[in-house]
């Protein structure tokens, strides 16, 4: 399928970059501040998902959790509230005493969440209850069913069931972004690599090739990583040598590329944060004033020919490269908030 694009589809981040191209050569402007897309200056962003489907990956949960923290990787758990398994509150308790995040994965995880309105009407309101229930701020669906045009139902902060390219996925298609987005009042963290059902159990791939490519093209465009990996999968020995593998680049890719790696929530927030933003001028100073401020850091996107060439404003920011070309058709932010593009 020629579109959208394997490994990973960013035509919608091109389209925004393309639009920033014109904007500058239609007013004449060499350059225009913005918002950087991560705190602290962080080259990229990273995220890491457990969807937990049924009991073998439900008593393994603890073991994870330890294999996570050994490598000081935070991750999120996404349960699933009927019929799959029990839910004793000492269970989520434990996830998020040892510094992890509990989200609500769809109701009982039968595929069918989005195949009637009037049936996701009626299954919503007890999602949301649970999602009351359990803390949860996130949502992902089974199976990454989604029909965005409902999402104004669900009762969250933030959803993880939109694949930025769903070559291998039961629904195809994808929403062609590297970034978060809004939904209405939803923030999207789209999944950008491939789950690891699909590495292991279609392409039959227990090697890291598939995710390092489409991490070395997020990296490339600073956008987000989501890994989205699940403790049912990952029982066997080969599969979890795989996993520790995925650990130890993320531990790598942290210390030597600058990536931010977090919890879903943290990034919601940011998220959340940044778009309310706003961009001030003081003299040929700019700053950043609104809540979450203090992380931000001014950039600059300044037109070379066809091309931008990001920069920090701030040389002294953080150790990490602060200018990087982009040709067209390569950078990649689809807001366009309050000088955030």
């Amino acid at each position: 399928m020629p579109f959208p694009k394997w490994p990973v589809d960013r035509t919608v981040d091109c389209l925004f970059q393309e639009l920033v191209i014109l904007a500058l050569k239609s007013t004449g402007l060499k350059s225009v501040p913005f918002i950087w897309f991560w705190p602290d200056g962080a080259n990229a962003c990273a995220i890491m998902t457990h969807g937990v489907e049924a009991a073998p990956g439900k008593r393994f949960c603890s073991q994870l959790m330890d294999l996570d923290s050994s490598f000081g990787v935070p991750a999120s758990f996404q349960i699933v509230p009927e019929k799959r398994y029990s839910v004793e509150p000492e269970f989520l308790e434990e996830i998020r005493r040892r510094g992890f995040e509990v989200n609500v994965q769809d109701l009982n995880h039968d595929g069918n969440l989005f195949r009637d309105k009037a049936e996701f009407e009626r299954r919503v309101k007890k999602i949301n209850n649970y999602s009351r229930e359990y803390q949860a701020a996130g949502f992902r669906s089974a199976i990454l069913y989604r029909n965005q045009e409902w999402f104004d139902l669900l009762g969250f902060e933030y959803d993880m069931s939109v694949p930025n390219v769903a070559h291998l996925d039961a629904q195809r298609g994808g929403c062609c972004t590297m970034m978060p987005y809004f939904i209405g009042e939803l923030v999207e963290l789209p999944v950008t690599t491939t789950q690891d059902h699909s590495l292991f159990n279609v392409l039959g791939d227990y090697s890291m090739t598939l995710w390092n490519q489409q991490a070395e093209l997020i990296l490339k465009q600073h956008g987000l990583m989501h890994f989205m990996v699940h403790p049912d999968y990952i029982l066997g020995e080969r599969a979890q040598s795989t996993y520790r593998s995925l650990l130890r680049s993320l531990a790598r890719w942290r210390r030597e590329q600058g990536v931010w790696v977090a919890l879903p929530r943290d990034v919601n927030r940011w998220w959340r944060q940044r778009d309310r933003m706003v961009l001030t001028q003081k003299g040929e100073n700019w700053s950043v004033e609104g809540e979450g401020s203090e992380r931000a850091r001014v950039a600059f996107a300044t037109l070379q020919v066809d091309r931008l060439v990001y920069s920090f404003a701030d040389p002294q920011v953080n150790a990490m490269p602060v200018t990087r070309e982009f040709s067209r058709w390569e950078s990649l932010e689809p807001e366009t908030h309050n000088g955030s593009f």
